[in-house]
């Protein structure tokens, strides 16, 4: 389908949107968990466990978005999971302790997952239509929802809003803004006589393999976010605002690169892309792990950032043109990733405890490597559109 048609134009703008408003839910929480913490009234041992019921509910729901999918439609599916996860944010404020809390988040968890599965899928469906990549630039609107939602997360905070009343307006607003935009995105039916997805299946052995990649770059994303801060205050003898600053950087670098990352993916197709990414990430990675000052850390962890952030959209993209069901083989890519973003933190701190952070920062240094080895099982062949004419495949090297 031509790139000047009004609809898929629409479409397209339509479900950058979508995962906009989908990281905003994902900044809103994350800026007050401190005040969830005080509020239930729990260690911070007892968080750290409960912060991993959100990962584990994604995993056990994310299989049975393909089924939603195809039950009601890929348009009335992505509007209801998306409505479900913008309502996820308030029960977790709700929560009187730990035992609650840990429901409210396998709850928030579950509702993530499965219309990040649904958005992802559609999202590759309007790239196949457009007939050009767009994965990456989804993916930074992500990034860029999340940023947003951050922001206004820390203003509340500042102000010392209660986290009930900041979810609440939080997640009307979004729900309004998903319900309005979700009006927007392709509407895709399944066939009367198509044979439904399973309610639960293991993801194809395609999709492990490129899921391999994707466990790469989340595991260095989530290793930075969370210990970067830390690495500058502990190894560099940063000021605390100068470790601040540094993770901030890390993550405009990524929202960043993945804005403008379609353009270098369809000049140079998504193996060359995620190699060469790999030499930046490995570059980068190097740098922080032999910094001998602050500037040179920050200035590591920046093309760190830069290194891995094209993998994961370029993953889901692969996985889903690898066979006939998109769903399934994205939900299985997510869920080795979202296993991977709950790894990595405390792979590091455990493995800083044992020897120090520059050694885990190795261990991100090598996985960073590891793309440009793992590049090339995003080699793929597009799937021809079901209407309108197919589109011409990416280049691949």
């Amino acid at each position: 389908m031509p790139t000047d048609d009004t609809g898929i134009r629409r479409a397209r703008v339509a479900i950058a949107v979508v995962f906009a408003l989908h990281g905003a839910v994902t900044g809103s929480f994350a800026t007050r968990v401190p005040w969830v913490q005080d509020h239930t009234g729990i260690s911070a041992g007892e968080l750290g466990l409960a912060l991993c019921f959100p990962a584990l509910g994604a995993a056990a729901a994310m299989p049975l978005a393909g089924r939603i999918t195809h039950r009601f439609g890929a348009r009335p599916a992505l509007r209801g999971l998306m409505v479900l996860w913008c309502l996820a944010l308030i029960p977790p404020a709700l929560a009187p302790g730990g035992l609650t809390l840990a429901p409210a988040l396998f709850l928030y968890g579950a509702t993530s997952g499965t219309a990040d599965v649904a958005m992802n899928a559609l999202g590759v469906e309007t790239e196949s239509r457009y007939g050009r990549p767009i994965m990456s630039s989804l993916h930074g609107m992500w990034s860029a929802g999340a940023l947003a939602g951050s922001a206004a997360g820390t203003v509340a905070a500042h102000a010392d809003l209660d986290a009930r009343v900041h979810f609440a307006v939080a997640a009307c607003v979004l729900t309004a803004l998903s319900l309005a935009v979700c009006h927007w995105v392709l509407d895709l039916r399944s066939e009367p006589d198509e044979e439904p997805p399973p309610h639960f299946a293991f993801p194809p052995k395609s999709a492990l393999i490129i899921g391999a990649v994707g466990f790469c770059s989340v595991f260095a994303e989530g290793a930075s976010l969370d210990w970067s801060a830390v690495y500058l205050r502990q190894v560099m003898d940063s000021s605390p605002g100068l470790a601040a600053a540094c993770t901030t950087g890390f993550a405009l670098t990524m929202a960043v690169t993945r804005l403008l990352g379609d353009r270098v993916v369809e000049r140079f197709g998504p193996v060359r892309s995620v190699r060469v990414s790999g030499v930046v990430g490995t570059v980068g990675g190097v740098l922080v792990v032999t910094a001998q000052n602050a500037p040179q850390a920050m200035t590591g962890f920046g093309l760190l950032g830069i290194g891995i952030a094209l993998a994961v959209p370029l993953a889901f993209g692969a996985a889903a043109r690898r066979g006939p069901a998109p769903a399934q083989a994205i939900a299985g890519v997510a869920t080795i990733t979202y296993s991977s973003s709950l790894i990595a933190p405390a792979a590091i701190g455990g493995i800083a405890d044992a020897s120090s952070l520059t050694v885990s920062f190795i261990v991100v240094t090598v996985l960073a490597a590891g793309l440009m080895v793992g590049a090339g099982v995003l080699r793929t062949e597009p799937k021809a559109v079901t209407s309108g004419a197919p589109v011409a495949p990416q280049k691949q090297s």
